[in-house]
C-alpha cells in the first residue's frame, strides 16, 4: 500500500498588508497534500489575489510561516526561487502571454525552460494546443488571438510540464460553458497525476462538477474553514501512473519534465 504523501505546502497564521494599510489577509491557515483539488471562493475584495500570489511566490508574507515542498518559502535565498516557481503552473487571470511568440512557442516555454529539446517537445505542445481546440491557430501572436484563446493558451503553458502546484485565477472566465467543462476535465487529469491543485472560481456550477474538492472561502481576508479539513485534511493516496486516455497528458515526453 502506498504511503500518504507530506504535505506539499503549509501555511501557518500567515498575514498580509501592504504598506501600512490594513492586513489584506489574516491569520490564514491550512495544509495542502499531493492530489488535492480546491476551489478558492470569496467576494471580490476578499484578498483571493493576495492568497494566490503567496501561493506562486510572488509575493512574501507580513508574517506567518510559509512551508512548500519541505522548505521555508520566505527566507528561501533568491538564487533559489526560479527552480521553486518552475515547479508551479499559474494561470494568470490577465494571461501573460509573451507578446512576440506564438501560441505555439507560449506553449512550449516551460519545457524549454526546463531542458527539453526541440524533439521531445513537439508533439506534446501540439497535442495539448489540439486539445484547448486551438489547432489551427499555432503561430498565432497573442495580439491576434481572442480573450478566450488567450485563456486557453495560458492554461495550456501552465499545465504542460505537470507542475506540483497549478494555481489558476478564474480559469474559465473568458470561455463557453463547454469548454470551461473541457479545462476543468483537464486539470483533474493533472490532478489525479499527483498535482495539488487550486482554482479561483465565482462559478458554482464548476464547483460542483468536482465533487471530492475542498472549499477555500475567504472574507475579509480570513480563511473560512467550519471542518477542519483544510488546516487538517485527509490524506489521499496519489496513483502518480494514472493515465487520462482521453487528454493531453498521459504518457509521453511530458510526463518526463516533472523537476526532481
Amino acid at each position: 500500500m502506498n504511503q500518504p504523501a507530506a504535505e506539499i505546502v503549509q501555511f501557518d497564521n500567515v498575514g498580509l498588508r501592504y504598506g501600512a494599510g490594513r492586513e489584506v489577509l489574516a491569520d490564514v491557515s491550512f495544509t495542502l497534500y499531493p492530489g488535492c483539488f480546491y476551489f478558492l471562493t470569496g467576494a471580490s475584495g476578499a484578498g483571493k489575489t493576495s492568497l494566490l500570489k503567496l501561493l506562486y511566490l510572488a509575493q512574501r508574507p507580513s508574517r506567518g510561516l510559509i512551508r512548500m515542498f519541505g522548505t521555508d518559502a520566505i527566507t528561501l535565498p533568491r538564487e533559489r526561487l526560479p527552480g521553486f516557481r518552475r515547479r508551479i503552473g499559474v494561470v494568470f487571470q490577465d494571461f501573460r502571454l509573451v507578446p512576440h511568440l506564438s501560441a505555439w512557442d507560449n506553449v512550449a516555454l516551460p519545457l524549454r525552460v526546463a531542458g527539453q529539446s526541440e524533439k521531445d517537445i513537439a508533439k506534446p505542445v501540439s497535442d495539448m494546443l489540439e486539445w484547448v481546440g486551438l489547432g489551427d491557430r499555432f503561430h498565432a501572436r497573442p495580439a491576434t488571438l481572442s480573450g478566450g484563446e488567450q485563456q486557453r493558451v495560458a492554461i495550456a503553458r501552465a499545465v504542460i510540464a505537470r507542475p506540483d502546484v497549478l494555481v489558476a485565477d478564474e480559469p474559465t472566465g473568458n470561455v463557453d460553458p463547454d469548454m470551461a467543462i473541457k479545462l476543468l476535465r483537464l486539470f483533474e487529469s493533472l490532478n489525479r497525476l499527483g498535482t495539488t491543485v487550486v482554482v479561483a472560481t465565482h462559478d458554482l456550477h464548476l464547483i460542483r462538477k468536482v465533487p471530492d474538492s475542498l472549499i477555500m472561502r475567504l472574507d475579509k481576508g480570513k480563511l473560512a474553514d467550519p471542518t477542519g479539513a483544510l488546516r487538517y485534511p485527509p490524506r489521499r493516496r496519489v496513483d502518480r501512473a494514472a493515465d487520462d486516455a482521453d487528454g493531453p497528458l498521459g504518457g509521453g515526453p511530458i510526463g518526463e519534465s516533472r523537476l526532481p
